[in-house]
């Protein structure tokens, strides 16, 4: 409030507070293009995308299954679109997605569970160590992966 009795500009009514309704991923686009952090952001923006990406599958994939039942037919040609190269290449990107949002929360549940950790010095190891765990688990998953996307895509692989 001014010493006039009036809100602050930027406060009260003319800032919108009572019709706040600011999307998440505004939120993350917003908020990561203004802090300026290091491990610490890397990690929050890998695992908020990743769950972004994974939320997304599990709705499209929802849809999809949906269509054994509403429309048959369509169902086969649905399936066939998923032997499609970009497709293939999104699956294999999803794997990756789900590995890292799932390794991710494993750390950030250590930290939790045992306060003493939640200190800067380990922060950094534990960041590139859940990075690196992911990407040794998603490694024989992505081989297989691209194995069969090299073998539909380009060998005729029925």
């Amino acid at each position: 409030m001014t010493l006039a009795g009036r809100p602050a500009p930027g406060w009260g009514a003319d800032a919108g507070w009572e019709r706040s309704a600011v999307s998440p991923l505004r939120s993350v686009v917003v908020g990561s293009a203004q802090y300026r952090g290091r491990e610490g952001q890397i990690a929050f923006l890998l695992h908020r995308l990743s769950g972004l990406g994974t939320l997304l599958f599990l709705g499209l994939h929802i849809i999809d299954t949906s269509f054994v039942f509403l429309a048959p037919a369509q169902y086969s040609e649905i399936i066939n679109l998923y032997r499609a190269p970009v497709v293939m290449l999104g699956e294999i990107v999803l794997v990756a997605a789900v590995i890292y949002h799932g390794v991710n929360g494993l750390r950030i549940a250590i930290f939790d569970l045992f306060p003493q950790f939640w200190q800067p010095n380990y922060e950094k190891p534990a960041v590139y160590g859940a990075i690196a765990a992911a990407f040794v688990l998603w490694l024989p998953a992505a081989v297989i992966m691209g194995r069969n996307l090299v073998g539909f895509a380009f060998l005729g692989w029925k």
